[in-house]
């Protein structure tokens, strides 16, 4: 994929973990963050264990603006609608919005294993109704390991579900996440199946807690 690719709320596990995949196997990566210093501080730390990386730090609206096809959002659910009103102005209609938030119950002082309902269906739709027009969401990596993804010692040998309205926007997203060493990007239907992958992320959570690991999942009987 030409460009570099926004991760926004790159300086939390799952978008620093993500970072250095990517920026490991070659992709431009632009750490986002609401504090530009956090996000150049991230940077820095990504390109010690990526020497020689395509990988710098700039705050949110910088990112998205300097960002090709795909911005990934990996924030916390409480975050999620004011980072995407903030970039109201910088998103372009050629964009695809990778989301990757779980609305989980700590948002709201509950338990990570537990869910809080989202008014529209589930985040990724939620998303949708908050990036301008002919911006589209794509969502996924709801069941990695932030932990594993930092450990680049790590072989992943697990998939991701992708949801999504355009197959389209679906196909560009698997082919960036394909080129992570492991990890398996496979369809997961329309952006309303959100709902479903994204509460796996609270059973994972609960297996995790329960057998000390960090478990993820794999799809059979597809190619």
């Amino acid at each position: 994929m030409p460009g570099p690719v926004a991760i926004l709320g790159g300086t939390g596990q799952l978008g620093f973990g993500l970072a250095l995949r990517l920026a490991h196997a070659g992709t431009g990566v632009i750490i986002g963050s609401r504090d530009a210093a956090r996000a150049e501080e991230a940077a820095h730390r990504a390109l010690g264990a990526v020497p020689g990386g395509d990988i710098r730090g700039l705050a949110n609206d910088e990112a998205t603006a300097a960002a090709a096809q795909v911005v990934v959002l990996a924030v916390p659910f409480s975050s999620q609608a004011a980072t995407l009103k903030g970039l109201a102005e910088v998103l372009r209609e050629d964009q695809i919005v990778l989301d990757a938030t779980v609305p989980l119950a700590p948002a709201i002082g509950g338990k990570p294993t537990q869910l809080v309902g989202v008014w529209q269906g589930s985040a990724a739709q939620q998303a949708q109704s908050l990036v301008p027009k002919g911006v589209r969401v794509v969502s996924g990596l709801h069941t990695l390991s932030a932990d594993l993804l930092a450990d680049l010692e790590h072989p992943l040998d697990q998939d991701t579900l992708i949801c999504g309205d355009r197959k389209a926007d679906k196909q560009v997203v698997i082919e960036l996440l394909s080129v992570i060493d492991g990890l398996r990007a496979v369809d997961g239907g329309r952006l309303e199946q959100s709902r479903i992958a994204e509460s796996l992320t609270a059973m994972l959570i609960g297996v995790n807690i329960r057998h000390k690991t960090h478990a993820g999942i794999r799809i059979t009987g597809i190619e």
